[in-house]
């Protein structure tokens, strides 16, 4: 007998000896990193609840019941009985009720959401018994995103795709390890000792696990764009599954080249970080083939990738490998991003990756998640090891002042904006003020990809600061405030900037290497009424940088491209850069998790992050433990490793 299939009879016969006959069992399958047990019997499921958390905390498995298929009703009826149970202050349009036959789910968009929760959840166990579909409720977002409504309707048509890659995937978790002699090793193979390309690879004698597997497309050559997987000899079909953290191009960019070059297992991430890396590997292929620049997959391999992504929840334990499992943790850094936990092997080794993260509450995020249930080895970003930032507060009230500035003497403010994260503060930010007092109400135009990232932070204001899900669930969202004003398309830009009426523009790139905000900068640029605040950090080679490197060198002159031409532009504006609005942690920061992570690391392992920084985060930590200063052991041992070094965490 082989080891899958010893594995997986024992936990069918548990599954058997503890469900009763009147749940009308049919079978049991290993869909991913779950075990999903189909009955007829919906009254079952909603009445028995404590049985499967007990088997599941038996078997040490995610356990998922669902209806089975013969037992369901057909989705037409069942849209007709779920429209006919709906009370109308549910506010549910009939077009935002789909079925997805994979999961068992009716996904029903609903504008207030707790109806189907009141009384004992009454609606939400009678859809549920009348129809077999198990309703998946999801408050409907005030902001429509089409990428997300089309990534949703795609999985939903790529049912049966979806059920084989998830039985294949659950038929490879769900096996005896087979060697015995453990080891844990990792190598990085992108962004250590640099910033760009994220991407680690976890080794055990049973698995092979990539932590991210991101792009740094301002690299100066090709073999430093890409993580080097090339390099340690190992295939795209030999990786078992990837976490990915975020979705920055850095982190995640690179995933759809894993499957064109033939890896067919799981990515698994949060819902947000999914819809979101979606959204920006199909804007980097747009913007590759409008440049010139092609990448090393298409459009269909975006499309296989979303289809492999398995959303996790924050907290929820999930095995990925026969000897690793995961728990993600919010990281504050962008919505939906997270720090990894990996529990390697039967208590061997524990690992927390923090990908980028801050530690500090920002108005949009709450600051990153410091307890563990146990951490051997830390791997920890450092991006920002030898900066300390203005404070948010201070930062704050700088970027208020200028925009109150300039609009007192009938000026626009320009803010280039990165779309995900910084555009959403920024707003958020602007909103609180204007509402308060504290800034004059004037039209706040929002223009480019800043409008999709939007959409999506408003559909999961469960991932935001406390004080903005407040305002969202009491109809006060900071997101659609009555002064913005959404964008499409380019007629309005001259119009905008020619009127004699002070405005806001908020628009991509942040660092004006393309998108909108580099023809409002054309345009406002001559007029000394005008100010161009920077919120983000400018690159070396970005327009952004030159044009902060020379108004610091009282140069007031720098050349566009427009079309196929070079136009020089005057700077009369003013321009400013107003520092602290980063989603990496700084100095202090850092040092403060390190302060603050409960249980206590034994290794750090630094990465993300010039040498420079590395070097003297590295020094910090090391005096801090021998003054101290941090209660970490004096043996702790910390690493900062090059491209393509291996550790040995257990051997």
């Amino acid at each position: 007998m082989g080891f899958v299939d010893r594995v997986r009879k024992r936990i069918v016969s548990e599954i058997l000896s503890r469900i009763p006959r009147e749940a009308q069992l049919t079978r049991v399958e290993f869909e991913g990193p779950v075990i999903a047990i189909y009955v007829k019997n919906v009254k079952f499921i909603i009445e028995n609840e404590n049985v499967i958390r007990s088997l599941a905390k038996t078997l040490r498995k995610r356990i998922v019941v669902r209806v089975d298929e013969s037992a369901r009703m057909p989705e037409r009826e069942a849209k007709e009985v779920i429209l006919q149970l709906l009370p109308k202050d549910a506010g549910v349009n009939p077009d935002n009720i789909s079925f997805d036959k994979v999961l068992g789910e009716v996904v029903i968009r609903a504008k207030n959401s707790e109806k189907f929760f009141e009384n004992g959840k009454l609606l939400y166990n009678m859809i549920f018994i009348k129809t077999g579909w198990r309703p998946s409720i999801v408050r409907e977002p005030p902001l429509r995103s089409k990428i997300l409504e089309a990534a949703l309707n795609y999985m939903i048509a790529q049912a049966d795709y979806r059920r084989d890659v998830l039985r294949a995937v659950g038929e490879r978790i769900h096996r005896d390890t087979i060697f015995k002699d453990q080891y844990l090793r990792i190598t990085a193979l992108g962004g250590f000792r640099e910033v760009g390309r994220s991407a680690i690879l976890v080794e055990t004698a049973e698995s092979k696990v990539l932590l991210d597997f991101g792009f740094n497309p301002s690299a100066p050559s090709p073999r430093q764009m890409m993580p080097r997987l090339d390099a340690i000899g190992v295939t795209p079909e030999e990786i078992d599954a990837v976490v990915l953290t975020h979705a920055h191009l850095d982190h995640c960019g690179l995933i759809p080249f894993l499957f064109k070059y033939g890896y067919q297992g799981p990515v698994y991430t949060t819902k947000a970080t999914r819809d979101l890396m979606i959204l920006l590997q199909l804007d980097l292929l747009d913007i590759s083939k409008r440049e010139g620049k092609p990448l090393p997959y298409d459009i269909k391999d975006v499309h296989k990738t979303l289809l492999h992504t398995i959303p996790l929840k924050y907290g929820e334990v999930t095995d990925i490998t026969p000897d690793i499992r995961i728990t993600l943790y919010n990281a504050g850094h962008i919505l939906g991003s997270a720090m990894v936990h990996l529990h390697v092997g039967s208590g061997l080794h524990n690992i927390v990756y923090t990908g980028d993260f801050k530690f500090g509450k920002t108005r949009l995020l709450n600051k990153a998640h410091t307890v563990f249930p146990r951490v051997d080895t830390l791997i920890m970003e450092s991006t920002y090891g030898n900066t300390r930032q203005k404070s948010r507060r201070e930062a704050e009230e700088e970027f208020i002042n200028l925009i109150k500035k300039t609009i007192e003497r009938k000026g626009k403010v320009l803010i280039p904006a990165l779309a995900v994260g910084r555009a959403q503060e920024v707003m958020v930010i602007i909103a609180f003020a204007m509402q308060s007092g504290a800034l004059p109400e004037v039209p706040v135009y929002i223009e480019g990809m800043i409008n999709e990232v939007t959409a999506i932070h408003t559909a999961y204001p469960e991932l935001l600061s406390r004080e903005v899900r407040e305002r969202i669930y009491s109809g006060e969202n900071p997101f659609t405030y009555r002064t913005f004003k959404v964008l499409e398309g380019k007629t309005a830009r001259t119009d905008i900037v020619e009127s004699e009426e002070p405005c806001i523009i908020i628009a991509t790139s942040g660092m004006l290497t393309g998108g909108p905000a580099v023809e409002y900068f054309r345009l406002m640029a001559p007029d000394p009424k005008n100010t161009l605040i920077f919120v983000n950090y400018q690159v070396e080679g970005t327009l952004g940088r030159k044009i902060k490197d020379r108004i610091e060198s009282q140069v007031r002159e720098v050349n566009v491209v427009v079309g196929d031409k070079i136009e020089t532009v005057r700077i009369n504006m003013e321009v400013h850069s107003v520092e602290g609005f980063s989603g990496h942690s700084d100095k202090s920061q850092l040092i403060a998790y390190l302060a603050h992570i409960s249980p206590r690391p034994k290794r750090i392992i630094l990465n993300h992050g010039e040498p420079s920084a590395i070097r003297d985060l590295a020094n910090t930590i090391r005096s801090y433990i021998a003054r101290g200063r941090i209660k970490l052991d004096k043996d702790t041992e910390i690493y900062a490793p090059r491209v393509l070094d291996s550790l040995s965490l257990v051997v």
